[in-house]
């Protein structure tokens, strides 16, 4: 009985909330303005930060979690690169005493790197990303073949002139032909193409992953000369060994560059977990200064509401009055109200979200965005909350008018 009767006044309360808005329909939509405005503002940043976490997540796969980055310089080393400007190089022969000294590593591969225009034939790709490396380049960098081989083992020591290609550099070049077997030029050398590696997308949308040629480290030092920047990779055995893995290279690494005990280590050991931290605070303070906003648009929405439901009150005293006297008790005179000040807020809400997804679909050519489902439930949420809050204050003095005092106002 109880549930039956509570469906009864929620059908009877929604039906006389929509015939309230019906009948003021200038007021109830400038009324609504503010709630439709948070609701695009909320929506937008839910769908950005989505879409640049789902993005990030896909570029920072390519880093590997359990892949340990030998370097130069640590990633983000702000104002201490200046007084790290001055380290040496890591070269190719720390590479070799890592390979030979570390008892963890399960793949290690040197990687050096420049930018030349490659050809085939009559068509050529200006600023292509060449890197040379050895065979154990595909273990520590998680890409995958698609077609053909990687570079053996006698290839890369012996510095073969063999290419393995990205696959943008595959389509550009060979749109409808094989491309192993083929011979392209690099800056003006040829090398002989024997494997394409699978699509990988972009690093962070702004380095393409696919736009690159792997030929052998020997035979790029060659060609283009020894002094290059080396990045050493290493491949841990497991997540859980990642920490061991890197306090062994860190020993070795110093016992290589014959630094005192007490000296700071003059090379960085970089891993994906420092790129997750920095996203993870641009990421809190993004959402910070977007829940401000929105906080605000709603807050400024929710005065709207409230200002146009005392209006509402006022308006309807006599129906109050009447309603009363034929013992309509206060809940349902509470519920009626706040009915009506939800619905205001729910409509706008979804105003918002029918705003909110073309533009959503305009700033995902320039961001990447994503709208879930649980956006637009959140959304739907948060608009369906600021109408009971904002309601509750008109809604709770409708509820405690005096039914005599009431039919009495003119």
């Amino acid at each position: 009985m109880t549930v039956i009767y509570f469906i009864t006044q929620l059908k009877e309360g929604l039906v006389i909330s929509f015939n309230a808005i019906r009948a003021n329909k200038l007021r109830s939509v400038l009324t609504t303005l503010g709630i439709v405005i948070g609701i695009v503002s909320v929506t937008l940043m839910g769908t950005a930060i989505e879409g640049l976490d789902r993005a990030f997540n896909r570029s920072i796969a390519a880093i590997g979690a359990d892949v340990l980055y030998v370097q130069k310089f640590p990633w983000f080393a702000g104002e201490e690169y200046f007084t790290m400007r001055n380290r040496r190089d890591i070269t190719l022969e720390h590479a070799k005493v890592l390979e030979r000294q570390s008892s963890l590593a399960v793949a290690m591969a040197p990687m050096v790197g420049t930018t030349r225009p490659t050809k085939y034939k009559e068509k050529v790709i200006e600023a292509v990303s060449i890197v040379g490396s050895t065979d154990d380049y595909v273990s520590t960098s998680g890409a995958n073949l698609a077609i053909g081989r990687f570079i053996m083992p006698v290839e890369s020591d012996g510095g073969r002139p063999v290419a393995v290609i990205g696959s943008d550099v595959a389509e550009n070049l060979f749109s409808f032909e094989d491309p192993v077997g083929k011979t392209i030029k690099v800056g003006n050398d040829s090398y002989r193409v024997v494997g394409v590696l699978e699509k990988q997308g972009s690093f962070l949308g702004m380095v393409s992953l696919d736009n690159r040629v792997i030929i052998p480290v020997s035979r790029f030092y060659k060609q283009f000369g020894s002094r290059r920047y080396v990045t050493v990779t290493i491949k841990a055995p497991s997540m859980e060994m990642v920490e061991e893995t890197k306090e062994e290279i860190r020993g070795i690494m110093r016992k290589a560059r014959r630094l005192d005990p007490g000296a700071p280590d003059d090379f960085a050991i970089n891993q994906q977990e420092a790129f997750i931290q920095v996203f993870d605070s641009i990421g809190i303070v993004v959402a910070g200064v977007g829940l401000f906003i929105t906080g605000l648009s709603l807050f400024v929405g929710g005065i709207g509401i409230m200002n146009i439901m005392f209006v509402s009150v006022t308006e309807r005293t006599r129906e109050i009055g009447i309603r009363k006297a034929i013992g309509a008790p206060r809940r349902i005179i509470l519920f009626q109200f706040l009915t009506e000040a939800a619905m205001l807020c729910l409509i706008g809400g979804i105003i918002g979200l029918f705003i909110a997804f073309p533009l959503s679909l305009v700033i995902d050519t320039v961001l990447p965005t994503a709208m879930p489902i649980s956006i637009v439930a959140v959304a739907l949420l948060v608009s369906l909350l600021v109408g009971i809050f904002s309601g509750f204050l008109p809604a709770y003095r409708a509820s405690r008018m005096d039914p005599v005092d009431a039919l009495r106002y003119e």
